[in-house]
This record gives C-alpha cells, structure tokens and sequence, in this order.
C-alpha cells in the first residue's frame, strides 16, 4: 500500500490532456473543456496532433515535445497507445497519470504497471471517469457537471454511479473534498484512497461505492486507520450475491461474500449502508452527532402525531425507546403543563414558548443514562416562530463550556421551518426533515458506535485458555494422517476430537462395524436412550439420506434403527462406502436452543467464522452472522449480538438465560483453531446445543485442505503478534518486552501520570498530562499491520505489571520510511531501558523491512540525541525549523528492491 506520489493526482501543479479535442461530444472533448474550464489555476497543455491550437492554447503533437514534465497526465486515447504515452510521460517526469481509456487487456495492463514502476508514477483507472479535487478547481473528468467544493469524499468503482451521484449532489447543494472514480483500480485502489483521505485535512468523511474488494489485508488495514480519524460509510453492491454452490457444510452454504463483506465493515469500524441517499445522511449523522449513550432514545416533540411516528420508526429501525424513571418524570411534571404526555414520547403540547423547550431538554440532559439519544422533533406553529426556538436551543445543545449533547433533531415542515434548520446546521446539530430519516440515522448511529467498539479490539490469534492449552499436535497429525490417505473430509469421530482438542465439548460417540448387532450392544454399553448415526466418507449430510436415528430406547430399536438406516442409504446413495455406525448419548438438556457455530475461507477475506441458530432447518432459517478472526471475548459476544437468536439465549419467562460464556468460549476455541492449524478449510458444528448448564456440541463436520488456506497469516487482520513478546533478565529481575496491547489502558494512563512535564515538553508523543479517553485509546488500540509500540513493563511487589516505558514507531504507508518516539519513565532514566527498547524497535522495524527510522527532538534534548547517536543515527539539525534535529537511520542497504511489509 502507498500514497507516495498521490498529491500529485489531487493537487498538481500542470496538467496534459492527451487526447485532447474539440468535438463537443467525445471523450478527449469533454475532458478537455472541464479541465478548462473548471477553475485550475495550474498550466494545462493540449495533447493531440490532430490540432495547432485548441481554446487558444497551443496544441502540441507529442508527449515528448511538451515544454516541461506535467505532474499530471490524462490520458483518453485508444487502448493500443496507452502503454507507450505511460512510458514516455515516466520518462519525462510525471508523476501522476488518469487513463480514461477503456479496453486495455490485461496484458496492456501489466505493462502500464510495469512502465510506471520504476518512477513510482501513480496509475487512476483505466476505464474510469476521472477525478474531480474541487478545492484547487481541477476537473479532470469527462463529467457532465462539476463538484462543489465540500467536506465529503466519494471514491466509487462504478462510472456511472460518479456521474449520478453528481447530478444528485448538485440538487442539494452538497459539496466533496474529492471525487474520485477508481474504474478498473490497476494501481490505486480503495486501501491507496482510504489512506490518503484519512490525513486528507479537507476531507470530513470519507463515502465509498465498492463493487468488489481486493487485497483483503491491505484494505482492512487502510480501512481500520482511516476510521480511527473519520467517519468512513460504505455502499457495497451486490447484497443478493449467491453463496458457496459447492460447500461441503452448511457453514459454506451460509457463508454469502456479502454477510463476509457486513462483518469486514463492522470489524473495520465503518458504517454500511444501503443507498447512495443514505451516505449523505450517514455522513451528516456521523459528522456532527455525539455518539450515541447506549442503545436507547427519547423523543421530546411539540406534537403527539409526529412523537407517534417516531416511535413506530424506532420499533422498525430496532432503537428502543427508554424507559424513563419516576424521578425523571418528576423533574419533567415541574417543567411541563398539565396535559403533557407523561411518558416517552416526551409530548410538550403545540403551544410551547421557548423557554419550555429549554426547560425540558435541561431537565433530560441532566440524566443521559436515562435517556440516552435525544430526538428533538418540531412541528412548526403561529404561536412561537420556529427560528427562535432554534435559536434558543442550539447554545443548549452545543455549548461552548463543554460536550454537546446527543441530540439529533427533525424539523417538520417546508418554508416555515428552513430559517430553524438553517440555524441548527449552523451550530453543528445533525438536522433532518422527517423524523422518520432522523430515527433512521439514529439507527445508523448506533450501529456505527457498536462497530467503531469492535475497531479497538487487537485479540492475539490465540486467546490465553483457561486452564490447559489445546492439544494442537494431536490434531496436526490427525490431518496429516487424513489427507495423507487421499481425504479432504474428517469423519465424525475424528472431526469431534478435533473439537475436543480445543477443549469445545462434545457428546462421546463410539464406532462400531455396519452390523445391526454390534451397534446395539454398543448402544446397551452406552445407557439408554441413543442416537445411531451412519458412518460413511462419501455422505456428509446424513440427515438428508436417512442416515441419523434418534431417541432409541432399547436394543431392539437399535438394531431395527440400523437395519432401516442400511437399506434406506442403499437405496439413496448406492455407491457410498459404508465405513459403519457411530453410537452415542441422547442428550437431553432443558431449555436447550440448538446453535451453528463454523468457520470457511472466503476467497477474498480469508478465514471467517459463523454463529447462528442451529438444527437441520439451519439453511431455511438463516439466522446467521460472520465474523472475522481472531476473536476474543467482546467480538464473539458482538457476533451472538448480529443475530436473532441472540435474544432467545438471554431467557424469557420460565426460560432462564442460557450460558453465553460457554458459547463466546466455542466461537474462541474455533478462532484459534484456524490460527493453529492452516490446513482448515470448512469447520460445522451442528447443532451446538446450550441452556443455562453449559454447550455441548452434538454433531461436527471438518473438511481439510492441502492448499492450507487457514493459519493466521491469511486472517484479513493481523492478530495481537504474541510472538514478539520476550522477558530478558534486567537489574536482577525479569524484564518483559511486548507489543502494546488495548488492555493497557489503564497503566498507560498511570505511566503518563508520572512523568515530569519536562518530559512530556522533550518527549515524544504528548503535549499535555491528561488525555481524553478517545485519545488514550488510540494510543493503546494500534494496527499492528502499519504502527508497532512495544511496551517494557516489570511486576510489581503486589503482582500488577507496570509500564516503565514505550518506544512506538508510525510507518508510513509506504513503508519507505517510521517516525519513532522513546520516552522513560523519569526513576528509570540512566538504568539503559531507553536502549533496549530501542534496539527492540529497531530490530523490528528492519525485519518489517522499513527503510528508515527517524524523529524530530529538541536541539536541547542532549539525552536523547546521545542515545541516538550511540544507537548509529546521524544527528543533524532540522532544515527550516531552528532548534530542532532529526535523528536519522537507515535500516536497509541501498542495494535493496522494493520495500515490503512486516512479517506475519
């Protein structure tokens, strides 16, 4: 992944137009007449040897005859030249190229890449619309319209979409930061756009219309940073696409790419939703909302009808309406007239001055843990212009003195209200004309809360077990052993001591021969009642064949159970091989709710894992979610949470509350399963069975692969890298050297509490003592994939690990080069902490294959540039910034190709 050289797609100082014309109507027409005439303020020269002059500009008949490099070139001229135009506009110079040209092969395609290589030239398209930067006026599409000059940035695959959502865009007056159509994204790509807009300082949020994904690792690791910065909302097509015709369990046959796609997004911490229309609601939502406190809302109207609407809305959108307690209505009934609601809605009668309004939504903010999301609705009336109404609220709502309240707003109406909403924009509140779009939003928002959660979760790909560690080499040879004699899937009894392996537990099955007698003696020596299963390679659903007896009482049924069972698999699969019976415990559990849990490589994310209800209907049902590994306890929990059944497991009535414990432990068990062991390719357990007592999987299928597709370095994201912990002896005790993790919260906080603020002012990543909780998190939930802090912590007397330092490193997205930090905690300063975390930095980073390590210090910060030079940096003043110096090291030889990432 890499931005290098992008500045030059979006702020270019000189732009050709190859293909250049004057025919109103084609490609090289259009492009040239926007480009014109959109307000560039750069030069611009004219490409095509079919003209002297084009607009009065000079035509020039080459590339090569151009006065000087352009730092942007578009092409939109026939397929065929394309490759020879990018290897004279490398040649010359330039730095960024468009190719509007459709057609290209895909060997045509390889050599463009190959051509602009080596100059690091960055490639937009082919066969795309262009780009649009409004802010520096450069309109370097064939677009019907221009772009207004805005916050939002629209980067879609689809031409046509950019044209369309233009056109809609104008007819509201909205404006974008960038607008960019990716076309066939031969070089840059989502994961390239995702990085660039996130430090992009016009950029508010970011809005994407992906069709398809590539480079899952990459994309998820752009996706993931830019979403810590900003708001990042996605359409994705193609919700209806099939699943796996050819799976093997009902895991593959539930495991559609777009369910794969939901869990990507909300893992990321980007929002999806379902129209164009709705990312610009998302957007004004996102923007200018506080985040939501819990999952609750309540309403608060001048109107009982609309207080109605809404909450039937809110029933439709899923937002629960809070249940609001006496105390709470009791400061309310002090505010209020007599004849107002009494309940949520919070109804305060048409003929309410301002100041009830301010006095009612005084009185909630007060108790946001009662309330949680306000929806103010209005509905305009001659008794109180709207405008002041709005007036008086906005400084309540938004606040100079301290956080704005969660308030989202709808305000009912045309021209009477447009003053009122006029001044709620104004002041930063997100502002609705129905209070259907504004509980829709609210909706969005909360979805957006619980995803951008999951976003700060960094689980290792194996969770610490309590207790024993699987047995990981057992089920090693159980696969060698399997694919060894020429198969893919496990048996029963075999894919059930896999799971037992990995502590998930299971009903005892017994095997025995394809005899009637055998499997009913085996049957006497289990206890009664049991279930007979048939046992056979060549049939994987044996419910569907006949294959499966349950509730068997006596060894007459047994025996009769198995005779019917052979004849009925004869009939149906008459070239099976039976291999015999499995004969285990009817398990009966009360209050038991039958679960999937399973796992299956997509062909883009990698491994992913299932959760949903269970039992032999599970494909009709479809109540089922994804989930990207690995997981730890809050993102398995967030999965159950994706599904129906969900609500089930928490009890109801005589049913009390089923063990989701057990539950989260399972999804955990098959996470790190498919770290462990790369030769996974589809896992089922069905049905996984649960009530208040504990799980118990009844019933597992496993299919392995030589291709290896699991292991966790095909996980889309990089796990917590517990390989890079190491405990070394250190002043008589043991020094543990790790990478951060979020679970260090609170003792990164105490660590920053103790440093002097000589030390915050000289070093390195604060500007002050205290941080907001947003900004501490950031500091402890890192992708690892791109930033690497390494914390070095000892035990202290009362066994709780304390942080004694940190030296954290930011690579770009190029990884060409890392800006570093050190800082110690100040009774550790002169013990040479500060040198083994550097050479453990430094270490990693050169293995990561990052060319360069630097930082800019203090020119009176003698310690740390010591420390540097000791280390091999160069030390040398700062050019332009007088009384700084940069420490400098490089980490690769010149002779060195390309860089790459870290390992994984």
């Amino acid at each position: 992944m890499t931005i290098r050289n992008l500045d030059f797609l979006f702020d270019p100082q000189s732009v050709a137009v190859i293909g250049a014309s004057e025919r109103p109507f084609s490609v090289g027409g259009t492009l040239w007449r926007n480009v014109r005439e959109g307000g560039f303020a750069g030069r611009i020269f004219p490409v095509n040897p079919k003209y002297q002059t084009l607009s009065g500009e000079r035509c020039y008949d080459r590339v090569a005859d151009l006065p000087e490099p352009p730092e942007l070139a578009v092409i939109c001229t026939p397929p065929a030249t394309v490759v020879e135009l990018v290897r004279q506009l490398a040649r010359l110079g330039t730095q960024a190229v468009v190719i509007i040209s459709a057609g290209l092969s895909a060997q045509q395609k390889r050599a463009v890449l190959n051509a602009a290589r080596p100059t690091l030239m960055r490639i937009l398209g082919p066969n795309c619309v262009g780009l649009l930067a409004p802010h520096v006026g450069l309109n370097a599409s064939f677009a019907h319209i221009a772009a207004r000059p805005g916050e939002l940035a629209f980067v879609s695959q689809s031409g046509a979409l950019v044209t369309a959502m233009l056109d809609w865009a104008e007819a509201r007056q909205i404006g974008f930061s960038q607008f960019v159509s990716l076309g066939e994204h031969a070089d840059v790509d989502f994961g390239d756009m995702l990085d660039y807009l996130a430090s992009d300082a016009r950029t508010r949020a970011v809005l994407l219309y992906i069709e398809s994904i590539d480079e899952a690792r990459k994309f998820m690791s752009a996706a993931r940073a830019a979403a810590r910065n900003k708001p990042v909302i996605v359409v994705k097509a193609g919700r209806s696409t099939q699943g796996q015709k050819a799976a093997a369990s009902h895991t593959g046959a539930l495991a559609a790419a777009d369910d794969v796609v939901d869990a990507a997004i909300a893992r990321a911490g980007m929002l999806r939703v379902d129209s164009l229309q709705d990312l610009f609601a998302a957007a004004e939502i996102l923007t200018r909302a506080k985040a939501p406190i819990g999952d609750a809302m309540t309403i608060l109207t001048n109107g009982g009808g609309a207080g109605v609407l809404a909450a039937d809305a809110a029933a439709s959108a899923d937002v629960p309406l809070a249940e609001l307690p006496p105390a709470l209505l009791a400061d309310l009934e002090r505010v209020l007239p007599a004849n107002w609601s009494r309940g949520n809605p919070v109804d305060i009668i048409g003929d309410a001055p301002a100041q009830r309004y301010v006095d009612a939504l005084a009185v909630l903010a007060r108790r946001p843990q009662d309330t949680g999301t306000l929806l103010f609705i209005h509905a305009p009336t001659a008794i109180v212009p709207s405008a002041d109404i709005a007036r008086a609220l906005a400084p309540v709502i938004r606040p100079a003195a301290r956080p704005p309240l969660p308030v989202v707003s709808a305000w009912l109406g045309g021209s009477a209200v447009a003053e009122a909403r006029a001044v709620f924009t104004q002041a930063g509140i997100a502002c609705y004309d129905m209070a259907e779009q504004a509980v829709a939003a609210i909706g969005m928002l909360q979805r957006y809360a619980r995803n951008q959660a999951e976003l700060t979760e960094a689980p290792p790909a194996a969770p610490p077990a309590n207790g024993a560690a699987p047995d990981t080499k057992r089920v090693r040879e159980l696969v060698r052993q399997t694919l060894a004699s020429g198969r893919e899937m496990l048996t029963e009894p075999e894919a059930k001591a896999v799971c037992e392996a990995y502590h998930i537990p299971v009903a005892a099955t017994r095997t025995v021969p394809a005899d009637p007698q055998a499997a009913a003696a085996e049957g006497a020596r289990i206890g009664f009642p049991v279930v007979l299963k048939i046992l056979s390679e060549d049939i994987t659903h044996k419910s569907d064949v006949g294959g499966v007896a349950l509730n068997l009482l006596n060894e007459g049924m047994v025996s009769s159970a198995a005779r019917t069972m052979l004849e009925r698999v004869r009939q149906v699969h008459p070239h099976a091989r039976i291999d015999g019976f499995t004969v285990q415990a009817m398990v009966r559990r009360e209050h038991a709710r039958e679960l999937i849990v399973g796992a299956s490589i997509d062909p883009v994310f990698g491994p992913v894992i299932l959760f949903g209800q269970g039992g032999t209907a599970v494909e009709v049902i479809k109540d089922s979610a994804m989930a990207l590994p690995p997981l730890n306890k809050p993102l398995a929990h967030a999965l159950i949470e994706r599904t129906r059944v969900a609500r089930l497991l928490k009890g109801y009535r005589d049913v009390p509350p089923a063990d989701v414990d057990a539950v989260i432990a399972t999804l955990q068990a098959v996470s790190q399963l498919l770290a462990d062991v790369s030769e996974v390719a589809e896992l089922d357990i069905n049905p996984l069975i649960v009530n208040h007592q504990g799980a118990i999987a009844l019933d597992a299928r496993v299919r392995v692969s030589k291709q290896r597709p699991a292991g966790a370095i095909r996980f889309a994201i990089r796990p917590y890298p517990a390989e890079l912990i190491e405990t070394l002896e250190w002043r008589a005790r043991p020094l543990t050297l790790r990478p951060i993790r979020p679970e260090d919260e609170a003792r990164h906080l105490a660590f920053l509490a103790a440093l002097d603020p000589e030390d915050i002012r000289m070093r390195l990543f604060y500007s002050r003592r205290t941080l907001e909780r947003s900004e501490l998190a950031r500091l402890v939930q890192i992708d690892y994939t791109r930033e690497m802090a390494f914390v070095a912590t000892i035990a202290a007397a009362n066994g709780d690990e304390q942080t004694l330092g940190i030296a954290r490193a930011l690579t770009d997205p190029d990884n060409a080069g890392a800006e570093f930090g050190i800082i110690i905690r100040p009774d550790m300063k002169g013990t040479g902490l500060g040198r083994i975390l550097m050479d453990k930095l430094i270490r990693y980073q050169r293995a990561a294959g990052t060319q360069r390590l630097s930082a800019t210090v203090l020119a009176e910060n003698d310690r740390m540039r010591q420390l540097g030079r000791t280390l091999g940096f160069t030390d040398q003043p700062t050019p332009g910034n007088a009384g700084t110096h940069e420490l400098r090291l490089d980490l690769q030889s010149a002779a060195k190709a390309r860089p790459k990432r870290a390992p994984v």
